[in-house]
C-alpha cells in the first residue's frame, strides 16, 4: 500500500481538504480520508485533480500543427482545403515515423494534465493503400509510443469504406481503408495486447457516416459489442455544415439525427464534435447518455464553429474534450478554449458553472474528467474508491497559486495558468511526471526533431 496526503483534492462530490489516499499495488485507490492528519503519508505538493481522458486524437497530425496556417492561392481557406494538405502530409508516414510522433505527443499531454487518451485510428495501411502484412502494425506503434510514455490508451480502429455518401475514397483517402479480413485481424492483434496490458482498452471509430455506410456500422458495431459489450464506439459527426448539408442530400436526415435514430447508441458510445445540430439533436443527444467528444483549439483552428454547450448542459448532457489535430495539448486549456467560446457567443462570463458549482474551473474539470473516463473504458476520471490512481497535482509553491486552495487554484489552472501548474502526473499510481519532468522527453524530442527535419527537408 501507498499512502498520500493532499492539501486538498477534487472528489467526486467536490473539493476536500487534508485528504489521505491510499493506493493498492494494483495502482488503484483503495481508501480516501478526509480531513485526518498526514501520518506518515507522502505529502503532495499541492492541490490535487482526478486526470483527464483526451477523448480524441490523430496522434500523426502533432506533426502538422504550425505548418497549415498559411493563406491558400484563393483566400477561402477552411476545413476541407485543411483536409487536402493533411492528406498529403500523411501520405509518406511510416510506423516508425508515426511512433516517433506519438511518443512525443503523449508525453506532452501528460505533462499538461492528460492522463489517458483515446486515439481515434484511422491512418492504417501502408503508403500504397494495401493492408501491412500484420495489419496492425501501425495501431502497434501507436500502442508502444503510450508505453513508452506511460499513458493510458484507447485505441479505436477506424471504420472507413467511401470518401462521401455513396463516393468512393479517393487517392488522399486510400491509406484510411481496411477491408473487412484486415480490419477484423488488427482489432484481433490490439485486443490481444489488452488482455496483458491494464491501461489498454480497445473499441471501434466508425469515421463517419460520409466514410461508412449505416449498415456497415451497424454490423461492425454488434461484432465489438458482441465480444466486449461496454467496448467504446467513437463517431464524428456534424463537424460543418457542409456535412449536414451532404447528409439531409444523401439520407433526408441530419447526421446526429440519424445516428441516434438508427444505431444502437448508449453512455459507451462519443460523438466527436457535433458542433452543428438543431435544439431536437441537442436534446435527443443528451438523452442518449453519449458523451460529446469536444476539441476546441481544433474546432477553433479549423474554424469548425462553436457547440451549443449552455442548452446541452441544461439538458444534462455529458461532454469530455479532445485535442484532436494537436494544435494544443494541455487539457486546462482546452477548457478554457470551450469555456471562452461559450462566453463570445452568449455574451456572458461562467457560462458552465451552476448554482450548486459556481466555479467554472471545478465544473469543467471534474465533468471532462468523469465523462471522459466512461467515453474511454478507463477506470479512472474521479478520486474514489475503486478508480485508477490517475492524478494531477498542482504546484502548490507557485506564485499564481499562492493563498489560493482547492476551487481558486483550480480556476487559475483553467483561465490563468495551464501547464505552468501542473507539477506532478500520476497514472496506475506510478508518478509518470515529477517535478514537470518526464524521464523520456529529452530523448522523445530528440527524435521528434529529426524526423521533421527529415520530413521537412
Amino acid at each position: 500500500m501507498t499512502r498520500l496526503h493532499a492539501p486538498s483534492a477534487l472528489l467526486a462530490d467536490g473539493w476536500a481538504t487534508d485528504v489521505t489516499i491510499t493506493l493498492d499495488d494494483a495502482g488503484l485507490i483503495a481508501d480516501v480520508v478526509i480531513g485526518a492528519p498526514p501520518g506518515d503519508a507522502a505529502r503532495l505538493a499541492g492541490p490535487v485533480l482526478p486526470g483527464i481522458a483526451n477523448l480524441h486524437s490523430h496522434a500523426f497530425q502533432r506533426a502538422m500543427a504550425g505548418l497549415t496556417e498559411r493563406r491558400g492561392p484563393s483566400g477561402d481557406d477552411h476545413f476541407w482545403t485543411w483536409r487536402e494538405t493533411m492528406y498529403r502530409f500523411l501520405a509518406v508516414l511510416t510506423p516508425s515515423d508515426v511512433m516517433t510522433i506519438a511518443t512525443q505527443l503523449y508525453i506532452s499531454l501528460l505533462k499538461g494534465g492528460f492522463t489517458s487518451v483515446a486515439e481515434f485510428h484511422y491512418l492504417q495501411a501502408d503508403t500504397d493503400g494495401r493492408p501491412y502484412a500484420d495489419p496492425g502494425e501501425m495501431g502497434a506503434s501507436i500502442i508502444a509510443a503510450a508505453r513508452e510514455a506511460g499513458i493510458a490508451l484507447t485505441l479505436l480502429p477506424s471504420l472507413y469504406r467511401q470518401g462521401g455518401f455513396g463516393v468512393p475514397a479517393n487517392e488522399g483517402q486510400r491509406r484510411f481503408v481496411l477491408d473487412d479480413e484486415a480490419l477484423a485481424g488488427s482489432i484481433n492483434r490490439f485486443r490481444a495486447e489488452a488482455r496483458r496490458d491494464p491501461l489498454l482498452r480497445v473499441g471501434l471509430a466508425p469515421h463517419s457516416l460520409r466514410a461508412a455506410s449505416l449498415d456497415d456500422i451497424a454490423r461492425w458495431v454488434e461484432t465489438i459489442r458482441s465480444e466486449d459489450a461496454t467496448a467504446p464506439i467513437h463517431i464524428h459527426a456534424a463537424e460543418q455544415p457542409r456535412e449536414v448539408s451532404e447528409c439531409l442530400a444523401a439520407t433526408g436526415q441530419r447526421p446526429v439525427q440519424l445516428i441516434l435514430d438508427r444505431l444502437p447508441v448508449d453512455d459507451r458510445w462519443c460523438l466527436i464534435h457535433a458542433t452543428h445540430l438543431v435544439p431536437e439533436e441537442i436534446a435527443a443527444l443528451a438523452a442518449s447518455g453519449a458523451v460529446a467528444g469536444l476539441c476546441p483549439t481544433t474546432e477553433g483552428n479549423l474554424g469548425d464553429g462553436v457547440f451549443s454547450l449552455p442548452a446541452y448542459l441544461d439538458a444534462a448532457g455529458r461532454f469530455g474534450i479532445g485535442t484532436d489535430s494537436h494544435v494544443g495539448v494541455i487539457a486546462a486549456e482546452e477548457l478554457r478554449m470551450l469555456e471562452a467560446s461559450q462566453r463570445l457567443v452568449t455574451l456572458r462570463r461562467a457560462v458552465a458553472a451552476t448554482p450548486e458549482q459556481p466555479s467554472s474551473g471545478t465544473f469543467l474539470w471534474q465533468n471532462a474528467a468523469s465523462a471522459g473516463a466512461l467515453a474511454t473504458g478507463q477506470p479512472s476520471g474521479a478520486i474514489a474508491p475503486g478508480r485508477r490512481a490517475d492524478l494531477v497535482v498542482l504546484d502548490g509553491a507557485a506564485p499564481m497559486l499562492a493563498g489560493r486552495a482547492a476551487a481558486l487554484a483550480v480556476d487559475t489552472l483553467v483561465f490563468a495558468g495551464g501547464e505552468s501548474l501542473v507539477r506532478d502526473v500520476m497514472v496506475a499510481g506510478r508518478w509518470i511526471v515529477s517535478d514537470r519532468h518526464h524521464p523520456g522527453e529529452a530523448r522523445a524530442g530528440a527524435a521528434f526533431a529529426a524526423l521533421m527535419r527529415r520530413l521537412l527537408g
